[in-house]
């Protein structure tokens, strides 16, 4: 027969907790106090160490429902400054990749979002990594939404990446177990993106046919035909074209000792990818002049473009142009909102709706799941309504 589990009842400064053993490992339950304030792992086998951490515990809930000041936080070990707990994840994060560490566009999407956190932890008060908890995400999540309409993209991102650094603390012994919390964030399944139509893309062109803005013809025609993001069109130099076989071979170089470190080119997958030249871009890439520095599109006076550039060109020349051409319909967006992102949604829906197999376009897009190419895929109703008229049903 099972030995009876015995259960201990401790009345801390604030809340009243059961303290049971699961597998040798304590948990506090505070289910039974008028606010349920969960069950969570003491993260220790030893009875001491686990009554320290459930003071904590206690002080923590507290503080979460207003019933303690948060400077009572500073009265206890184990406290991690927002700066230093910063320092010590952007050093993890400089781990090389084959150790597991992230790429530099990774380790640069985290600083940003570290920036941001480190504003709103100056703005609201908040000196310590203890003190996130799901009422600081939920006011992190209003406070950015407040700052700058960001996209739920963003939002998600920023949330995300605050909970892995949390978990990270806790994982290293950082930050105590019990202040481990469940914050469940829904995942986007579709994108905001908007999606150029052919008409719009086609007026875009010809836009640039303009002497002053044939260079931007030829870097949107280069965008259009290979669904390359901007930072890899920016990037493409004549050594990654073969103009006799007609193919562009975007190599990830990050594992090469012969490369330069910083000419080395990391695609976002970590992975080599080719794809055919369309004879639009041939045309392009056969009159389009040559510089020294190897690189194949350039701006108006040869020097390398830069996508933040190329974006507020797009916006100022072309979109705002042609925006009354292409009004927006009403509570939806329209050619206005599109960005240079929006290149890589049409390459991917024109593809789509020319039949061109999935498995080929994940190989051009660079994707190793389906799921990313349905989620670039877009059906406009012009194209919806094409497909539907070839279809016999009588």
């Amino acid at each position: 027969m099972p030995k009876p589990r015995q259960n201990e009842i401790h009345d801390c400064k604030y809340f009243r907790w059961k303290i049971l053993k699961r597998n040798s490992v304590y948990y506090a339950d505070g289910r039974s106090n008028s606010q349920n304030l969960g069950r969570h792992s003491l993260g220790t086998r030893d009875r001491d160490e686990a009554l320290q951490n459930l003071e904590q515990l206690d002080l923590v809930k507290a503080i979460d429902l207003g019933l303690a000041d948060r400077t009572l936080l500073e009265q206890h070990t184990s406290l991690l400054t927002i700066v230093e707990g910063r320092a010590v994840y952007e050093k993890h994060c400089k781990r090389p990749v084959i150790s597991g560490g992230p790429r530099p566009a990774t380790r640069k999407r985290y600083r940003a979002v570290l920036d941001k956190f480190d504003e709103f932890c100056k703005a609201k008060g908040k000196n310590y990594w203890n003190e996130l908890n799901r009422r600081v995400m939920d006011e992190y999540a209003i406070w950015l939404e407040e700052k700058q309409d960001y996209a739920y993209q963003t939002l998600y991102l920023e949330l995300t990446t605050l909970k892995q650094i949390h978990k990270f603390f806790i994982e290293n012994n950082l930050l105590p177990a019990e202040l481990r919390f469940h914050y469940p964030i829904q995942k986007v399944t579709d994108s905001s993106t908007y999606c150029w139509t052919p008409q719009e893309v086609e007026a875009m062109l010809k836009l640039c046919k303009k002497k002053k803005l044939f260079w931007l013809r030829h870097v949107l025609t280069g965008l259009v035909t290979t669904g390359m993001r901007i930072s890899e069109l920016a990037g493409l130099m004549w050594k990654d074209i073969d103009l006799q076989r007609q193919i562009i071979l975007l190599a990830d170089e990050s594992r090469r000792r012969n490369t330069a470190t910083k000419n080395r080119r990391t695609t976002k997958s970590g992975k080599s990818r080719s794809f055919p030249i369309h004879s639009d871009l041939l045309e392009v890439l056969t009159e389009i002049q040559r510089y020294d520095d190897g690189l194949v599109f350039h701006g108006p006076l040869g020097g390398k473009i830069k996508p933040d550039t190329i974006r507020n060109i797009l916006i100022r020349e072309i979109l705002q142009p042609l925006s009354k051409k292409f009004p927006a319909e009403p509570g939806k967006a329209g050619l206005i909102d599109g960005r240079l992102h929006s290149f890589r949604h049409y390459f991917c829906s024109v593809c789509a709706n020319n039949g061109t197999p999935e498995r080929v376009l994940m190989n051009w897009l660079g994707h190793s799941s389906s799921r990313m190419v349905k989620r670039y895929y877009h059906l406009h109703d012009e194209e919806s309504l094409k497909q539907m008229q070839k279809i016999t049903f009588v």
